[in-house]
């Protein structure tokens, strides 16, 4: 499987990395650790997780699970150096971790030590902040989104802030790479300068969402990843799901994220439907899964590090494998951007 050295930092992750946040409620330890396995014979060393997963609820009970499965698999195989493990700082919005408290100085090393305890770990190869603490247009919020109350002095303070405490951890060794995750062009831009003016980890990834029905990252966040060598990871995309056609015509899978999400996080709307009818009519024209379709084409796109999938099912993980052999041909990339012109922003 190809690998991409991220950022240029000499980090190289597989093109497809594996996602982890249904670990611990849609799926059990042993089939976390099942999923691991396949996907390192497989050739993906990349594992992404969340010091707030599992999901699906996130919840205070089950709060840290999905890193204790991971742990548990270190603890069994003794392959922590196969691995490029990405974890993520939560900051605001989620009550149960820390009070809800901000990303900060305060709170950066005791949730590096939580994660690393839970991991079983004594490093962590790529620390993310899983979302800014000014807030993020992420999620559905770009339709309402409002930055007219930022303080641009209390942003940069932050991160001088934050940067420094990363910078202590880097030099502790419990970590070894920054990334953002969630963020704006704006908001990389100005994480790369204060890296650059104050000597501290320069951010080398950023984790948005990103697929054929979610394109936001295409204009502004795309240069911003050039311009500052920051790869992008691309969470689902697949869309939730909606891209293989298992939700078509009203039907709901037994056991998928529908059941538990009835709304999808607000990507469930009638236009949506219409555009994956469209994206299914390109795969069967070509002869393609539209998982492989799907797939390939965020990892072709020419600022991608890597993809991020989940699987809750062992077949829905071979499945996905086989998009690596997939290379979309100039004709297929045309046809998919028409769909795009077509059906902008479906929801």
């Amino acid at each position: 499987m190809k690998r991409n050295d991220l950022g240029g930092s000499g980090i190289e992750v597989s093109e497809l990395c594996l996602g982890s946040m249904t670990w611990g409620t849609q799926n059990t330890a042993e089939e976390g650790h099942a999923q691991i396995d396949r996907a390192l014979d497989a050739g993906i060393n990349f594992i992404d997780t969340a010091e707030m997963y599992p999901v699906n609820p996130i919840s205070p009970e089950t709060q840290g699970r999905t890193e204790q499965i991971i742990g548990q698999w270190f603890e069994r195989q003794g392959r922590r150096k196969d691995v490029i493990l990405a974890t993520k700082h939560s900051g605001e919005g989620v009550a149960h971790v820390r009070d809800g408290a901000p990303i900060s100085s305060k709170t950066i090393a005791q949730t590096i030590e939580g994660s690393l305890r839970r991991l079983k770990t004594d490093y962590i190869d790529l620390y993310q902040f899983h979302w800014p603490n000014r807030g993020s247009y992420m999620f559905r919020k770009n339709w309402t989104y409002d930055p007219s109350g930022q303080d641009r002095s209390d942003t940069m303070a932050h991160m001088e802030d934050a940067l420094g405490a990363l910078q202590t951890e880097v030099e502790r060794g419990t970590i070894r790479a920054f990334g953002l995750s969630n963020e704006s062009a704006w908001g990389m831009t100005q994480w790369a300068e204060v890296a650059r003016r104050t000597g501290g980890p320069r951010p080398i990834s950023v984790q948005n969402e990103y697929s054929l029905m979610c394109r936001m990252a295409d204009t502004d966040v795309a240069e911003a990843c050039v311009n500052e060598r920051i790869d992008m990871f691309s969470f689902s995309p697949l869309a939730t799901g909606l891209l293989t056609g298992k939700y078509q015509d009203g039907a709901i899978p037994e056991g998928s994220r529908l059941t538990f999400n009835p709304e999808l996080g607000g990507r469930k709307t009638a236009r949506a439907f219409e555009a994956v009818d469209a994206y299914l009519k390109v795969a069967k024209e070509h002869d393609l899964h539209p998982v492989h379709m799907a797939l390939a084409w965020c990892c072709q796109r020419p600022f991608m590090g890597s993809v991020i999938f989940g699987a809750t099912r062992m077949e829905q993980l071979e499945l996905a494998l086989g998009a690596v052999d997939v290379t979309l041909s100039q004709e297929i990339l045309t046809a998919l951007d028409d769909v795009n012109k077509a059906h902008p922003m479906p929801y």
